[in-house]
Order: C-alpha cells, then structure tokens, then sequence
C-alpha cells in the first residue's frame, strides 16, 4: 500500500499498528520496527511494563540497570526509552544525559515511585514524567507522544 510519493519526514507521516504485531513505521522505502527499550530494576514491574508494550504492538527490549542498556545494541537502535529515574548504580537522568552527551538522544519517559520538586524539575528533560502507579493508557500516550505517533 502506497499512502504518499513524498518521503516521510517525521515517524507520524507513515505508521502502521496491526494488533498482535509489531508496531512499524516507513520511512521511504524501508519498514522499521518501533522498539521501545525499558530500564527498570523492579523485576515484576519490568515484566509488567514488557507485556503491556508488547500488547500495545510495540518491539521491547527491558533492561535491569543503566548499565545493562549501555552494553546493549538497543543504546544505538532503541526508538523510545521508558526509564526509571531511582536505578540501583546509574539513575535515569543520568543515563538519559549520557546518551545525550554522545549524541544518541532517545525520547525518554521517565517514571518514579520517589516523586518530589527536584524529581518533577529533573524530568523536565524527557518527553514525560509518569508517578508509579500510573494508568496503562497514560504510559501508552506517553510513548506516542514522545514518538509523535498519531493515536490508536
């Protein structure tokens, strides 16, 4: 199915969800899968947050630490990043300017059991803050959002 001669320029031109696939995008000529990683040291919490992207269509690779994402392929391939703010060695935050700093920003969903000022402040930087527990449609806007996806 062609929808346009023009070249998408953002990944909301050309997005395709089929439920129980994985959610891609075209850009051009080529078919990207949308993969969301998750850095999360709450094993249950992680498995969770697993199922639900994976119901939602989206391709999801989970981490237990910062550091774990760093030493992954998913550093340089990830579209998404749903990110704990408090991890056991790295937080959040700084993962999320690290990848900055070497030129791989990811759009960042934070999300945080320790909400406070400086948190909410700190967040600032990402796409959005979400305080545990959250609604599962919030976490799901979130990610579209940061991925300028159109709504389902």
């Amino acid at each position: 199915m062609v929808v346009s001669d023009r070249r998408p320029q953002t990944l909301k031109d050309v997005v395709m969800s089929v439920r129980g696939k994985p959610l891609t995008v075209t850009r051009g000529t080529v078919l990207e899968t949308l993969t969301i990683g998750v850095v999360e040291d709450d094993p249950s919490f992680l498995r969770a947050l697993r199922r639900l992207l994976s119901g939602a269509g989206f391709t999801v690779v989970t981490f237990a630490s910062a550091e774990e994402f760093l030493a992954s392929e998913a550093a340089g391939t990830a579209a998404c990043l749903v990110l704990d703010v408090h991890l056991g060695g790295m937080s959040g935050f700084d993962l999320q300017q690290q990848l900055a700093r070497a030129g791989t920003p990811i759009p960042t969903v934070f999300i945080t059991a320790h909400d406070d000022a400086a948190t909410r402040q700190r967040a600032q930087s990402g796409a959005a803050y979400l305080r545990k527990p959250f609604r599962e449609a919030a976490l799901i806007g979130a990610i579209r959002q940061a991925l300028e996806l159109p709504e389902a």
